[in-house]
């Protein structure tokens, strides 16, 4: 069974400057590229995003997956594979099944994919993020980028480890990856 990173999106890879769609505005967190082409190595990689600019009017759900496109295609172009990105354009007072943390895409991407969730990482920058991962049992990597210092106290569930960016996050899972 195949192992995977669950990779939250804004403030995880790329900058978190609120709600966006607009490729200009896109900027990635310094060596991202670099992290992500080393979990590639022993690792399937997704994004795993909440949306909820689609719920608040800000852009629709059309410009989210041309964006979500644009970033995997901008990810390509640096030799990173993403196989997947999964998105909740919901409200969280929706309730809905697939916001974060619940398990809903990781446990659609195990049926997909045939992924070993026990031996997967959640990588992020909410608490939501390190939730999601003890909801399933993986691994989890909180980074102190976007809103990872903001809401450092609000975590409830212990990460595996804190990182300050997605870089030495990347380092940390490869160290400790086959423990």
């Amino acid at each position: 069974m195949q192992k995977a990173i669950f990779l939250d999106r804004d403030g995880t890879i790329n900058e978190d400057i609120g709600y966006f769609c607009d490729p200009d505005r896109l900027e990635f967190i310094p060596r991202a590229f670099e992290a992500l082409r080393l979990l590639q190595q022993s690792f399937v990689l997704f994004i795993v995003t909440n949306q909820s600019g689609v719920a608040r009017k800000y852009f629709s759900e059309d410009d989210l997956v041309t964006f979500n496109k644009y970033i995997q295609d901008e990810l390509k172009k640096q030799g990173i594979h993403i196989r997947q990105t999964y998105y909740c354009p919901h409200l969280r007072e929706d309730n809905c099944e697939c916001h974060k943390p619940n398990d809903f895409f990781l446990k659609a991407a195990e049926e997909s994919y045939g992924l070993d969730l026990k031996g997967s990482y959640v990588i992020g920058d909410h608490p939501h993020d390190i939730e999601l991962a003890h909801n399933v049992g993986a691994g989890s990597v909180y980074v102190l980028t976007g809103h990872g210092k903001k809401h450092f106290e609000e975590i409830t569930a212990q990460p595996d480890h804190v990182a300050p960016t997605i870089y030495e996050a990347a380092r940390w899972i490869d160290q400790y990856k086959d423990e």
